[in-house]
């Protein structure tokens, strides 16, 4: 493959920004499919091999990350809307769940999250229909959660293949 010292060292940095965004999907304090994103956008400028193989690579992941971020707020919300759950339920939700992560670290933000939720929808639609309404609420945030982590596997997958490509013509 004829890879340089640097060039190693450059794949393994954004191997690692891109695989930490896969997994930072799931750990809500890392960003993600920015993270991932942002490992390809570090090899594309600095990795060693063809040029052109590089900012390819660039241009589909980032038409990917970008059409996965748009359809990760518009699936779950259109879901949402549909369900009648309103858009303070998830305010609530994600201000309690912030709180929540720095009075009970990680899991303080899915336990804020359903909290400020089912509380908003309590009030709403009182104690014995607040439960389904959360519920429609997680899943929705699951999904979201579904569609970002693909999308980033996505992004890895692609990056691997151009890491492979742009090796492979190489002289």
């Amino acid at each position: 493959m004829g890879l340089t010292d640097n060039a190693w060292v450059i794949n393994l940095i954004a191997g690692v920004a891109i695989a930490a965004g896969v997994v930072g999907v799931v750990v809500p304090v890392l960003p993600g499919l920015l993270l991932s994103w942002g490992g390809v956008l570090f090899w594309a400028i600095l990795g060693d091999g063809d040029g052109a193989v590089r900012w390819l690579t660039l241009g589909v992941v980032t038409a990917l990350a970008l059409l996965g971020a748009l359809i990760k707020y518009m699936v779950p919300g259109r879901r949402l809307k549909h369900a009648g759950i309103p858009g303070s339920a998830l305010l609530a939700g994600g201000v309690l769940g912030v709180i929540g992560f720095f009075v009970v670290p990680v899991i303080g933000l899915p336990l804020g999250f359903v909290l400020g939720i089912y509380l908003v929808e309590r009030a709403r639609l009182g104690p014995g229909r607040a439960w389904p309404s959360t519920k429609q609420a997680l899943a929705a945030a699951g999904l979201s959660m579904l569609i970002e982590f693909t999308t980033a596997l996505a992004v890895a997958v692609i990056w691997v293949l151009g890491l492979l490509w742009s090796g492979w013509l190489q002289p």
